[in-house]
């Protein structure tokens, strides 16, 4: 049985205690109310350091049990940071760190229309750095004893313009990979194209969000979540796909394939312009 909105609010409390943690966000699925029995629940553990890890990793075990462990902050890379796996009551239950400084310094670069995608393991397209101001806009608040989330939350809530009219122009690139795409055709090249591909998609993604004014933070269902947009391209996802499926070895697939993509990226430049109006 998943936690309880009243075992998440205890928990919340006592990670708060920890020295160095400023507050707790739930985030994810669950956060959303998109979650299914078998989500895990995210909580966003925000600090500042030094963080202590040690008393953390006490807390761990006593809440999932002798086999718990924490990392240190930047244990699993830069940008999903560290945290721990848990496993509370037979569901799983994620602790995931966030420098609250950081969230604040990607939030001035986002107002300010300025973001990148980091390379980081598991993250085939990047992480974008607007990721984390996002993650706090689309949370829930379970303990915030300074009241520092709770205003900084109020405040990303808002998508910025400039943040919108970036990622926009940042369809430059989708172009650009549709000439790359083409030079691999005679090669049979089909896991350059595919690669290609994949990034188009999601470049196309988040400029499609970012016109709407929506968060889009991980690369899991942004290209389903881009197509339920309004005012996104006709059967945005669902020509993604028939592009994706065309691929092989054969020049001819692998020329439709791109001829496809041409096609959104094109009608995806047209949907922003109408949404930025």
């Amino acid at each position: 049985m998943a936690p309880t909105d009243a075992d998440l609010a205890e928990l919340a409390a006592r990670l708060t205690g920890v020295p160095g943690v400023c507050g707790v966000v739930l985030g994810g699925s669950r956060a959303r109310g998109t979650h299914t029995p078998d989500s895990d629940t995210d909580l966003g553990l925000y600090y500042r350091a030094p963080l202590d890890t040690a008393r953390l990793g006490r807390l761990a075990v006593e809440a999932g049990g002798a086999g718990a462990t924490v990392t240190e902050p930047g244990g699993w890379g830069p940008w999903v940071d560290g945290g721990g796996w848990l496993t509370i009551g037979g569901d799983a239950v994620d602790w995931i760190y966030r420098d609250v400084d950081r969230v604040h310094r990607c939030w001035a670069d986002a107002e300010a229309g300025r973001y990148a995608f980091h390379a980081q393991a598991g993250h085939p397209l990047g992480v974008p750095d607007f990721s984390y101001p996002g993650e706090l806009a689309l949370g829930k608040i379970l303990s915030d004893p300074s009241g520092e989330l709770a205003a900084l939350q109020a405040r990303v809530r808002v998508f910025p313009r400039a943040l919108a009219e970036a990622l926009v122009a940042g369809l430059w690139e989708a172009d650009f990979l549709i000439g790359l795409a083409r030079k691999a055709v005679t090669r049979g090249d089909s896991a350059y194209v595919s690669g290609c591909l994949f990034r188009l998609a999601g470049v196309c993604a988040h400029a499609l969000h970012g016109a709407a004014g929506r968060w889009l933070i991980n690369e899991k269902g942004a290209v389903a979540a881009a197509g339920a947009l309004p005012g996104a391209p006709d059967r945005f996802a669902a020509r993604v796909e028939t592009a994706f499926a065309a691929v092989s070895g054969d020049p001819l697939h692998l020329s439709l394939a791109i001829d496809i993509a041409a096609d959104l990226v094109l009608e995806t430049v047209d949907a922003c312009a109408m949404m930025l109006r």
